[in-house]
């Protein structure tokens, strides 16, 4: 079966007639509050200047919090073009996103990015308090295409944009190249520009300066060309705060992204790890994760502080309709909001009801929210990379 990640090694990165136009403007489709800052190019049309009276953003001092931290909304995008998608995977996609959507609406506001072409489905399957802001996109991975927001020490928030690059020029990007910018001016806030290319799914941080990122992704050549770790390290400290990078090897050219670090090792909070292990011998992914094990057990945070690591196994088996070679069955890729965690289930009764009880133990006080991502899962992603938080 062709699948996304077999198109997409087929497919040039420049534009051509996947580019659906330039971004557009804001749609509403619900009443309750989105997380936008009021009169910000919202449903009503209206707009207020952006901060600062128009001063140079600080070129240092920056945080980017924990995901467990307090969310003002989440992003996401409601797309699925047949021309990256296979034309029957589309509507499933559709339903899968919107499963997420409704889910995370329960407990934070999700402002949803969405082609005027799918505008009327999108409010047909999506919970009405979810805002609808008409755009351009080409593909659903804002945690990839989308800025990453940060907090600096005075109290000014920005997204930085990671000159999202298609994955290293292996997917058409024209539109979702101007994402991160289309979400920093509506969420109210300024862009902090950077060299540097990579995307949110490539880094891991714990909001005290410690950050995981895999070397296959961010150092790769098909992103930052000579790029140095102490290079990377040095900006990342500016962007992001971060004190410590904990590298990991990960793998690339087995998946577009070249080996995220969401798929691999995520942080419950301060000082604990998440880590992903494949136990199949016969599966490549089997000698990383046990490197990646080796690293993260041996790891300090940036406070020289060893970590707590705790493994969640893949499940053994998943349902036969959207199996492919490029289905990524784990459960690392979970999605924290405001007193929830939603994390996906595979049909895999036993490996399900595991990590199910592995994230209550981990996230007291945290309902725990499950979810059928399989036509998602298909296309190589999950939840985390369909996702992103804006801080409160």
């Amino acid at each position: 079966m062709s699948s996304r990640r077999g198109f997409l090694q087929k497919c040039s990165a420049g534009g051509g007639a996947f580019v659906f136009g330039g971004l557009l403007t804001a749609c509403g489709s619900g009443t309750a509050s989105t997380g936008l800052p009021e009169g910000v190019n919202d449903a009503n049309g209206a707009s207020r200047p952006l901060g600062n009276g128009g001063q140079a953003l600080p070129r240092s001092g920056w945080t980017m919090r924990d995901e467990g931290d307090a969310h003002k909304a989440t992003w996401m995008a409601f797309v699925a073009s047949d021309a990256i998608w296979e034309a029957w995977q589309v509507a499933p996609v559709q339903d899968a996103l919107a499963r997420i959507a409704n889910a995370i609406v329960q407990f934070e506001p999700v402002n949803m990015l969405v082609n005027q072409r799918d505008l009327a489905i999108a409010r047909q399957k999506l919970d009405p308090r979810v805002k609808l802001l008409v755009a351009g996109l080409d593909d659903l991975w804002i945690r990839d295409t989308g800025p990453v927001f940060v907090v600096h020490q005075n109290g000014e928030k920005a997204g930085v944009n990671f000159n999202f690059n298609g994955w290293g020029k292996k997917q058409v990007y024209a539109n979702d190249g101007k994402v991160a910018g289309f979400v920093t001016q509506q969420a109210g806030v300024r862009m902090l520009p950077t060299k540097l290319v990579l995307e949110g799914g490539g880094i891991e941080v714990d909001g005290k300066g410690t950050a995981i990122i895999t070397e296959s992704c961010v150092l790769n050549p098909n992103r930052n060309p000579g790029l140095s770790k102490a290079d990377c390290e040095a900006e990342l400290n500016a962007l992001l705060g971060i004190r410590k990078v904990i590298w990991l090897p990960g793998i690339a050219g087995k998946d577009i992204t070249d080996g995220h670090t969401d798929f691999y090792a995520r942080f419950a909070r301060p000082g604990v790890v998440v880590a992903g292990f494949d136990p199949d011998p016969g599966s490549y992914d089997n000698a990383v994760t046990t490197r990646h094990l080796q690293i993260l057990r041996a790891a300090t945070d940036a406070n020289s502080q060893p970590l707590q690591v705790v493994t969640i196994e893949a499940p053994g088996r998943i349902r036969p309709e959207f199996a492919s070679k490029t289905f990524a069955p784990g459960y690392i890729n979970f999605y924290l909001v405001n007193g929830a965690l939603i994390m996906p289930e595979f049909g895999d009764a036993a490996a399900d009801a595991n990590a199910k009880a592995r994230y209550m133990e981990l996230f007291p006080g945290r309902a725990i929210v499950q979810l059928n991502i399989d036509p998602i899962a298909a296309g190589g992603g999950g939840i985390h990379c369909t996702t992103q938080q804006q801080p409160a």
